[in-house]
């Protein structure tokens, strides 16, 4: 499994932060009830850390309301080895 990092904004009003927390709690989606918010500090966003296989069923994770303005980032954690090897994802 992969593990992804799911970014997804929101409006700041009141009533679009009530609407967004409403949605993600309405799933029953394990996932989406333990959302992390930036609401209370001015930063209109829930983060998601999701193990999936792949991009794509990290998006259906995310209410269809949400998922055009989603971001999805696949994150790893590097041991040394792998730090060592790093040249091999980038190309400059």
């Amino acid at each position: 499994m992969n593990k992804y990092l799911i970014e997804v904004p929101h409006g700041s009003g009141k009533h679009a932060c009530d609407e967004a927390i409403k949605i993600f709690l309405e799933t029953g989606s394990h996932f989406l009830t333990h959302a992390d918010w930036g609401c209370m500090d001015g930063e209109h966003k829930a983060w998601l850390i999701v193990e999936v296989d792949n991009k794509e069923d990290a998006k259906f994770i995310i209410p269809p309301r949400f998922r055009s303005t989603a971001k999805i980032t696949q994150i790893v954690n590097f041991t040394g080895k792998e730090f060592v090897e790093t040249d091999k994802l980038h190309h400059d």
